[in-house]
């Protein structure tokens, strides 16, 4: 009984722990999805939301006999640097894992797992072989002596790679930590999708392990721009951690604890988290275990990384006596003047999660200058969330569109320049500087949802294109901000939350259902593997559906319990389901060998 009145009470204590808010968090989290979509390279899907985009990137890695098509632009220029990247992907891929509901909640779920799927799509294309990796296409210098369109591009896409003797511990380990934070993501979803990711997961992590080095001795060019200053063994612990997360294998929390001193993971007490240095991320996600008894014969250890990662928590929260993180008159944390607000969003996405953690099982923060309720971490943490949408010095909102007043002239080529629709001419490097970079005029695009790196230490900012410092967006910036705003959703708003209406060009995707693909059976015929794949569809428009025709794409095996139409890739309802009620439920099955096919609402009628 005592047992299940602490449950219950800790229950009671997570949900009690909902800080009254004045800003749309929903709104600002589907904002923040469609930059995502601003950012994607290669062949655009037919569900793009941003239509001021087009295809592009679409030869990267041609030159060097591999499909490297896809995955992400990294801020404002058009290099795809696979470190940030992958950093992205897994903190999109923590923020579903821990805020799964709250995505459901407001109709975002499909969003945030295609922009996971978007970066992991292209880290499979740049790992074909065990022991090598792809990590960027592209070439800094000469890109950024042109300010053109994605579309219009004329750089340079050499693609460089790693390899046993050209070494990169830290971006294999972080795209290893990716893609097995993915696999969780996915694991209800798509499982068999989760589990070509967590093979890519474990290889890379080997490879990591066995051949180390750091990337940026092996790929020289990405010295200037996103160098490993932490070194590897922050990535390498990062990597297990998330391999135990996603597996429960005890070799991996074996590594984490056995590595601990040796790799840093509890000697390193640090007050920044970011896409280089992953030290407070191990620690909090270790501390997860621990407070979760999961830490089997290795509590001693993990008591040791908590203890690390509290420090990084508590001088966040100027709790640590003396040894606290650098706050901006106006209330803002302050780690670095080049694009400060990308350690602002990692830093309070750990907080949050950290709060829940301790409300989740009935603990405190225990700071050198006092104990800190969960209550007090989640405020602190939304204080910071509040000063980027607004609550600041200058009135401004540092997320790019949303409320009325937001940086018009963002360090962002795309955003810059009329889209192909408005001017479908070429825009070349010099004709881009001369008419567009040094243009007073605002964004023609508006690059929805985009954190700009924000004020400087005495919170004055400068909305100039030029001002790339400040008004620069990136993945690494924005990504942790998308758990935050699912998170913070949960809390009761102290003004009405308005109904989104997107920009005309960034129409949203109103998914009238929800799928769970498992593979319920395997088998090998005629040399060839084979998958039974089951598909569960659940009505979540609110209405009772009374016609439905889905798309598959990629199908090439037989379907059972739906039926055909004279469109190969369409299929209906079958004809004993008339009609499906809100929240019902139906399902049916197919078999193929490969990957899943991809299922789409292609028309439906709701009454």
């Amino acid at each position: 009984m005592a047992r299940l009145m602490s449950a219950t009470l800790a229950i009671l204590l997570l949900f009690s722990f909902r800080p009254t808010n004045a800003y749309d968090y929903k709104d600002a989290l589907q904002k923040s999805l469609l930059f995502f979509e601003a950012q994607r390279s290669g062949k655009l899907p037919c569900d793009q939301r941003v239509t001021w985009r087009g295809d592009s990137g679409l030869s990267d890695g041609f030159q060097q006999g591999v499909d490297l098509v896809g995955g992400y632009y990294d801020s404002g220029d058009h290099v795809k640097f696979g470190f940030p990247m992958a950093f992205s992907v897994t903190m999109l891929s923590w923020a579903v894992i821990e805020f799964e509901k709250e995505f459901i909640a407001v109709d975002e779920l499909k969003h945030v797992l295609d922009a996971i799927r978007w970066g992991t799509d292209y880290f499979i294309k740049a790992h074909k072989e065990p022991n090598a990796l792809w990590v960027q296409v592209g070439d800094g210098d000469s890109d950024h002596l042109c300010w053109e369109r994605a579309e219009d591009m004329t750089t340079p896409r050499l693609a460089f790679k790693i390899t046993t003797i050209n070494r990169g511990s830290d971006v294999a380990g972080e795209t290893a930590a990716a893609f097995a934070a993915a696999s969780l993501a996915f694991r209800h979803y798509d499982s068999f999708y989760a589990d070509v990711l967590l093979l890519h997961a474990k290889q890379l992590f080997t490879f990591a392990d066995s051949f180390r080095g750091k990337y940026d001795d092996s790929v020289q060019c990405v010295k200037k721009f996103y160098p490993s200053a932490s070194g590897y063994n922050d990535e390498l612990l990062w990597a297990a951690a998330w391999l135990y997360q996603a597996t429960n294998d005890q070799y991996y929390l074996n590594y984490a604890a056995q590595n601990a001193a040796g790799l840093g993971g509890i000697g390193w007490a640090v007050t920044e988290f970011s896409w280089d240095n992953k030290y407070a991320g191990v620690q909090v996600l270790l501390s997860k275990t621990l407070l979760h008894n999961n830490g089997g014969g290795y509590g001693d250890t993990l008591k040791q990384y908590q203890a690390k990662g509290e420090f990084f928590l508590c001088a966040a929260l100027q709790k640590n006596s003396g040894h606290n993180a650098k706050m901006t008159p106006g209330g803002l944390m302050y780690i670095d003047d080049w694009n400060n607000m990308q350690y602002v969003s990692s830093a309070t996405f750990l907080m949050i999660v950290y709060s829940d953690y301790l409300a989740s099982t009935n603990n405190v923060l225990n700071c050198p200058d006092g104990q800190v309720q969960p209550a007090d971490i989640l405020k602190f943490a939304q204080s910071q969330v509040d000063y980027i949408l607004g609550k600041n010095p200058k009135g401004l909102s540092y997320l790019v569109g949303y409320g009325s007043n937001y940086p018009r002239h963002t360090h962002h080529r795309g955003a810059s320049i009329p889209s192909l629709s408005v001017l479908n001419t070429t825009v070349g490097c010099t004709e881009g500087f001369d008419k567009y970079y040094d243009s007073k005029d605002p964004d023609p695009n508006v690059i929805y949802g985009a954190l700009v790196g924000g004020p400087d230490s005495n919170d004055a900012f400068t909305d100039e294109r030029s001002n790339y410092q400040q008004t620069e967006p990136t993945l690494v910036g924005s990504a942790p901000l998308v758990g935050i705003f699912a998170r913070l959703t949960s809390c009761p708003s102290s003004t009405p939350s308005q109904p989104y209406s997107a920009p005309a060009d960034n129409k949203p995707d109103g998914a009238p259902l929800t799928f769970v693909h498992t593979v319920t059976d395997s088998w090998t015929a005629n040399g060839e593997q084979f998958y039974r794949h089951s598909v569960t569809g659940t009505n979540a428009c609110g209405k009772t559906i009374t016609y439905l025709k889905l798309k598959f794409d990629g199908l090439t095996g037989p379907i059972y319990g739906l039926n055909p139409t004279n469109d190969k890739k369409m299929f209906e309802f079958p004809a004993w389901i008339t009609a499906l009620a809100p929240n019902s439920q139906f399902s049916f099955v197919y078999i193929q060998g490969g990957e899943a096919a991809q299922i789409t609402v292609e028309k439906y009628t709701a009454n």
